[in-house]
Protein backbone atom coordinates (compact mmCIF):
# COMPACT_ATOMS: atom_id res chain seq x y z
CA UNK A 1 0.00 0.00 0.00
CA UNK A 2 1.19 3.45 -0.96
CA UNK A 3 0.54 6.55 0.95
CA UNK A 4 -2.24 7.54 -1.12
CA UNK A 5 -3.66 4.82 -0.55
CA UNK A 6 -4.05 5.25 2.71
CA UNK A 7 -4.35 9.34 2.62
CA UNK A 8 -7.71 8.50 0.17
CA UNK A 9 -9.03 6.33 2.99
CA UNK A 10 -8.50 8.44 5.72
CA UNK A 11 -9.91 11.50 4.24
CA UNK A 12 -12.71 9.93 3.62
CA UNK A 13 -12.79 8.40 7.58
CA UNK A 14 -11.99 12.20 8.66
CA UNK A 15 -15.78 13.29 7.02
CA UNK A 16 -17.37 10.02 8.28
CA UNK A 17 -16.41 10.76 11.36
CA UNK A 18 -17.34 14.71 10.95
CA UNK A 19 -13.72 15.94 11.51
CA UNK A 20 -14.37 18.27 9.00
CA UNK A 21 -17.35 18.22 5.63
CA UNK A 22 -14.60 18.87 3.13
CA UNK A 23 -13.23 16.74 1.32
CA UNK A 24 -10.26 19.59 0.27
CA UNK A 25 -9.54 19.84 4.02
CA UNK A 26 -9.93 16.06 4.31
CA UNK A 27 -6.76 15.69 1.89
CA UNK A 28 -5.49 18.00 3.59
CA UNK A 29 -5.24 16.89 6.65
CA UNK A 30 -4.41 13.32 5.84
CA UNK A 31 -1.63 13.99 3.81
CA UNK A 32 -0.18 16.58 5.83
CA UNK A 33 -0.23 13.63 8.70
CA UNK A 34 0.96 10.88 6.08
CA UNK A 35 3.95 12.96 4.42
CA UNK A 36 4.70 16.64 6.71
CA UNK A 37 2.98 19.55 6.32
CA UNK A 38 4.55 21.09 3.05
CA UNK A 39 6.39 18.38 1.43
CA UNK A 40 6.27 17.34 -1.81
CA UNK A 41 4.02 14.48 -1.05
CA UNK A 42 1.60 16.82 0.71
CA UNK A 43 1.00 18.91 -2.61
CA UNK A 44 1.08 16.87 -4.93
CA UNK A 45 -1.65 17.26 -7.26
CA UNK A 46 -2.49 13.54 -9.55
CA UNK A 47 -3.59 11.40 -6.76
CA UNK A 48 -5.13 15.12 -4.92
CA UNK A 49 -7.04 15.21 -7.87
CA UNK A 50 -8.42 11.82 -8.54
CA UNK A 51 -9.73 11.92 -5.44
CA UNK A 52 -11.83 15.21 -5.48
CA UNK A 53 -13.02 14.24 -8.42
CA UNK A 54 -14.39 11.38 -7.49
CA UNK A 55 -15.98 13.37 -4.43
CA UNK A 56 -17.37 16.20 -6.83
CA UNK A 57 -19.10 13.31 -8.58
CA UNK A 58 -20.47 11.89 -6.02
CA UNK A 59 -18.86 8.41 -6.20
CA UNK A 60 -17.54 8.26 -2.93
CA UNK A 61 -20.53 7.13 -0.25
CA UNK A 62 -21.54 9.89 2.20
CA UNK A 63 -19.61 12.34 0.45
CA UNK A 64 -22.01 14.90 -1.37
CA UNK A 65 -21.42 15.62 -5.14
CA UNK A 66 -20.43 19.04 -5.46
CA UNK A 67 -17.03 21.63 -6.58
CA UNK A 68 -13.75 19.96 -4.99
CA UNK A 69 -11.53 20.62 -7.75
CA UNK A 70 -10.19 23.92 -8.41
CA UNK A 71 -9.69 22.79 -12.52
CA UNK A 72 -13.05 22.24 -13.71
CA UNK A 73 -12.27 19.44 -16.09
CA UNK A 74 -9.16 17.84 -14.58
CA UNK A 75 -8.00 14.90 -16.68
CA UNK A 76 -6.45 12.97 -13.22
CA UNK A 77 -10.41 13.56 -12.00
CA UNK A 78 -11.47 11.97 -15.44
CA UNK A 79 -8.97 9.42 -14.86
CA UNK A 80 -9.96 8.33 -11.65
CA UNK A 81 -13.80 8.40 -12.76
CA UNK A 82 -12.83 6.07 -16.21
CA UNK A 83 -10.72 3.55 -13.69
CA UNK A 84 -14.20 3.47 -11.76
CA UNK A 85 -15.97 2.51 -14.82
CA UNK A 86 -13.89 0.17 -16.02
CA UNK A 87 -13.21 -1.72 -12.82
CA UNK A 88 -17.30 -2.14 -12.13
CA UNK A 89 -17.35 -4.31 -15.86
CA UNK A 90 -13.85 -5.74 -14.84
CA UNK A 91 -13.25 -6.36 -11.44
CA UNK A 92 -10.29 -8.52 -11.31
CA UNK A 93 -8.59 -5.45 -12.57
CA UNK A 94 -8.11 -4.00 -9.50
CA UNK A 95 -5.34 -6.56 -8.80
CA UNK A 96 -3.62 -4.95 -11.72
CA UNK A 97 -3.28 -1.60 -11.44
CA UNK A 98 -0.98 -1.45 -14.46
CA UNK A 99 -3.22 -3.11 -17.04
CA UNK A 100 -6.22 -0.94 -15.37
CA UNK A 101 -3.51 2.01 -16.29
CA UNK A 102 -3.42 0.86 -19.88
CA UNK A 103 -6.75 0.80 -20.48
CA UNK A 104 -7.65 4.26 -18.76
CA UNK A 105 -4.98 5.98 -20.85
CA UNK A 106 -5.58 4.37 -23.53
CA UNK A 107 -2.39 2.93 -24.32
CA UNK A 108 -0.29 6.25 -23.90
CA UNK A 109 2.69 4.46 -22.68
CA UNK A 110 2.76 7.41 -19.96
CA UNK A 111 3.12 6.41 -16.37
CA UNK A 112 0.42 6.88 -13.95
CA UNK A 113 0.95 9.12 -10.39
CA UNK A 114 -1.26 7.57 -8.03
CA UNK A 115 -4.22 7.75 -9.55
CA UNK A 116 -4.82 4.22 -9.53
CA UNK A 117 -3.82 3.45 -6.01
CA UNK A 118 -6.50 5.80 -5.15
CA UNK A 119 -9.09 4.21 -7.19
CA UNK A 120 -7.96 1.02 -5.74
CA UNK A 121 -8.09 1.66 -1.96
CA UNK A 122 -11.16 3.61 -1.75
CA UNK A 123 -13.06 0.48 -4.26
CA UNK A 124 -11.61 -2.23 -1.43
CA UNK A 125 -12.82 -0.27 1.56
CA UNK A 126 -16.55 -0.28 -0.38
CA UNK A 127 -16.19 3.55 -0.33
CA UNK A 128 -17.02 4.02 -4.03
CA UNK A 129 -20.76 3.46 -4.61
CA UNK A 130 -22.22 1.54 -8.29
Amino acid sequence: MSKYDLAAIKAVELVYQGVTDSPVKAWDIATSELFGEGSWGHKKGCPKNAFLGLCEEGYIQGIPKGIYNTRRNSKNKNYAIKATEIIKEQPELLEDTKKLWYRVSNGSGMSHNYQMEVVKALYKKNYIQD
